[in-house]
């Protein structure tokens, strides 16, 4: 049974940094990533990691937020500095192997202006 469990969200203010970690069991995975859905709004990618270590970002954090991966744990970790009121959402950690797309439970990230 595949299992994603996020952690390290939570309140901080404009201009610090989080780090969100999502831990993945129960099969091998190629693409590793992160989306985030704001009240009123659609989900979106945040960034995206594939085995072999390419990556890709949305636009609004290039530059602010590194996504990273230990394959050998199965974990993913986005390192977000600089946050902005306008990152406030859900963050949910996503997979994908060969058979299928997986979603965490989401973790809350709330920047204070």
């Amino acid at each position: 049974q595949v299992q994603l469990v996020e952690s390290g969200g939570g309140l901080v203010q404009a201009g610090g940094s989080l780090r969100l970690s999502c831990a993945a069991s129960g099969s091998t995975f190629n693409a590793m990533g992160w989306y985030r859905q704001a009240p009123g709004k659609q989900r979106e990618l945040v960034a995206r990691i594939f085995g072999a270590g390419s990556t890709n970002y949305a636009g609004s954090v290039k530059g602010r937020f590194t996504i990273s991966r230990d394959n050998a744990k199965n974990t993913v970790l986005l390192q977000m500095n600089s946050l902005k009121p306008e990152d406030t959402a859900v963050y949910y950690c996503n997979a994908n192997d060969r058979q299928a797309e997986y979603w965490g439970r989401g973790t809350q990230v709330t920047v204070s202006s």
